[in-house]
């Protein structure tokens, strides 16, 4: 999965920064993962769609792919911010993640099909994707997730640009990705 990053420091906003402070409180308390993830959902969907969640520069795009924009890591590595900015036709490879996750849209609606891996029964035969659900997440929709069980697919089939920003459960600036694997394995869709 090919991505343009933008590593450097980010310029943030008054309303970013209150993101930033509400995601810490919620991912400070501690919780089980999947819990962190809902929690940390309720904090970022007030500031969806605000004109002034993000500057300028973290809403440009790349022409040749999908573009992240690291906007924030916590100190500890307890959380990253990234927003991801995606033209039309950008999307990601099959892959799951090395954290709980939660995304939302801030700007046009991202395509999403989910997958289940399905052991092979036979001996030797290689493991498949089952495709279990399709979404369209729209300007303010919201999801979380936590492995095992993330695995998908995200991209932009609509006319304009989307982005959304994304919350990891991980150091992204030390690990320069989220995602853990990228699935190769045939899939039924």
């Amino acid at each position: 999965m090919t991505t343009s990053t933008a590593f450097s420091a980010a310029r943030t906003t008054a309303r970013l920064d209150l993101l930033i402070a509400e995601v810490r409180e919620a991912v400070g308390r501690g919780l089980p993962p999947d819990l962190t993830a809902y929690l940390v959902g309720e904090r970022l969907a007030p500031h969806l769609s605000a004109d002034d969640l993000l500057t300028p520069e973290q809403c440009e795009s790349d022409p040749e792919r999908y573009r992240q924009h690291l906007l924030h890591a916590e100190h500890d590595g307890s959380f990253s911010v990234v927003a991801l900015v995606w033209l039309p036709g950008q999307g990601t490879s099959v892959h799951d993640h090395v954290s709980w996750c939660t995304t939302g849209v801030h700007e046009g609606e991202e395509y999403e099909r989910r997958y289940r891996l399905v052991p092979s029964q036979a001996t030797g035969a290689a493991a498949r994707l089952v495709a279990t659900e399709d979404v369209v997440n729209a300007r303010g929709a919201v999801c979380g997730f936590a492995p095992p069980g993330d695995i998908h697919r995200v991209w932009n089939a609509g006319t304009g640009r989307a982005i959304s920003l994304h919350v990891y459960g991980a150091d992204i600036s030390r690990l320069g990705t989220s995602v853990r694997r990228v699935y190769e394995l045939p899939a039924d869709r």
